[in-house]
């Protein structure tokens, strides 16, 4: 079997703007064109979010940019596409995301060693903004100890 180079593709976005609390890795129902893409790298999840349909999960606002070479069987970049979920796992995330505050949002988009397409889900609640000022403090005062130990 051949080596598959590694795609990852994360939403830096959602760190900083939510405190995760949980996280789950599901599937995603894709068409064929779509997969060659994220294989080559050309998706986005920046600024994508996750929502209940009836009782199913899906995944919108997610960018897939069109196969080059796809021709008229090429998909629409940001279709709404279903996540796939165990039923219990399902129940238990539509009940936390009725929870005010509580958002679904993809943390990470990755390729797994079998070749299938995964995202990486989290459940968070907003940061205020004295919240997100902690974290770029913290975020600063690690990267100025890290210089200082790479020093010695």
């Amino acid at each position: 079997m051949k080596a598959q180079a590694t795609v990852e593709i994360k939403n830096k976005k959602a760190f900083f703007e939510y405190d995760i609390s949980d996280k789950y890795i599901c599937g995603i129902a894709l068409k064929g064109t779509e997969i060659k893409s994220i294989r080559q790298s050309k998706a986005s999840i920046k600024e994508a979010f996750c929502r209940f349909k009836r009782q199913e999960l899906f995944v919108i606002n997610m960018f897939i940019n069109e196969y080059e070479h796809g021709g008229y069987n090429n998909h629409l970049p940001k279709r709404d596409r279903k996540l796939l979920l165990e039923k219990n796992e399902l129940k238990k995330l539509k009940k936390q995301v009725q929870i005010k505050g509580f958002s679904l949002l993809p943390l990470k988009l990755f390729i797994n060693q079998k070749g299938l397409a995964k995202l990486q889900i989290g459940l968070g609640k907003g940061k205020k903004i004295h919240d997100k000022r902690e974290s770029l403090k913290q975020k600063d005062t690690q990267r100025n100890i890290d210089r200082a130990l790479k020093q010695f």
